[in-house]
């Protein structure tokens, strides 16, 4: 499998006979080259978006129209967006499972928010999440915005997957300290490759305190549109 950082939470994962975009935010994003955006969606079959906040689904409806791929995320946002901006949408929800292409992707639980903007202030977009991809006996975890919860036991044991994307910026979601406590303490992660952070000053800018924390695991420190295998 071969994956590309979009810069904060968003990635590019070719897997199986699938292009995903996971949490695509290039519009607006200050760390994502604007002149890679061909490069960037080029192939993609399913947008996947974990939750509502802006910096997760903004570009999710253009890159649905302009693509003519689904969205694929929690059930009653992508209700939502099939009823009032007729795109073609993949609903489930916590504990389901969709078959995208020869890809299998489960909903897992996360601990945040999840927001749209509304007419009258932020509006609720179900619930928050994650996922676990699955291909070829190989899982990757993609936290989605999340703390550290005692769910992460169970979805370690069950999903056992290798390599985990945690979002581990600190603020809004895990910092690096309770990302590497997380991954120790619940997942026998082969591979962490971070994210969720360098995208503002407010937020972590740098992985040295996970790889400090995380001896034996390759902890790949991506760099925006720079594709690497694993």
């Amino acid at each position: 499998m071969r994956l590309t950082w979009l810069g904060h939470s968003g990635f590019r994962m070719e897997i199986g006979d699938q292009v995903l975009l996971v949490d695509p935010w290039l519009t607006g994003n200050p760390v994502f080259p604007e002149d890679r955006r061909a490069d960037a969606i080029e192939g993609a079959t399913h947008l996947l978006v974990s939750h509502g906040h802006g910096d997760h689904s903004a570009d999710a409806l253009a890159l649905s129209r302009e693509l003519d791929i689904p969205v694929v995320g929690i059930y009653d946002l992508m209700s939502h967006w099939e009823a009032t901006e007729g795109v073609s949408v993949i609903g489930f929800n916590k504990g389901g499972t969709v078959q995208l292409g020869d890809v299998t992707v489960t909903m897992v639980n996360a601990c945040h928010s999840s927001t749209i903007a509304g007419e009258n202030g932020p509006a609720a977009a179900g619930s928050e999440a994650g996922f676990m991809i699955s291909h070829g006996g190989r899982t990757i975890y993609f936290s989605g915005d999340t703390d550290i919860m005692a769910d992460m036991e169970w979805m370690g044991d069950l999903h056992k997957p290798e390599i985990g994307l945690l979002c581990a910026g600190g603020h809004f979601t895990m910092d690096m300290a309770r990302a590497s406590y997380a991954a120790k303490k619940y997942f026998d992660f082969k591979t962490v490759v971070p994210c969720h952070y360098k995208t503002f000053p407010l937020l972590e800018q740098s992985a040295g305190a996970m790889v400090d924390a995380l001896p034996g695991v390759d902890i790949v420190e991506a760099e925006i549109m720079v594709p690497f295998s694993l």
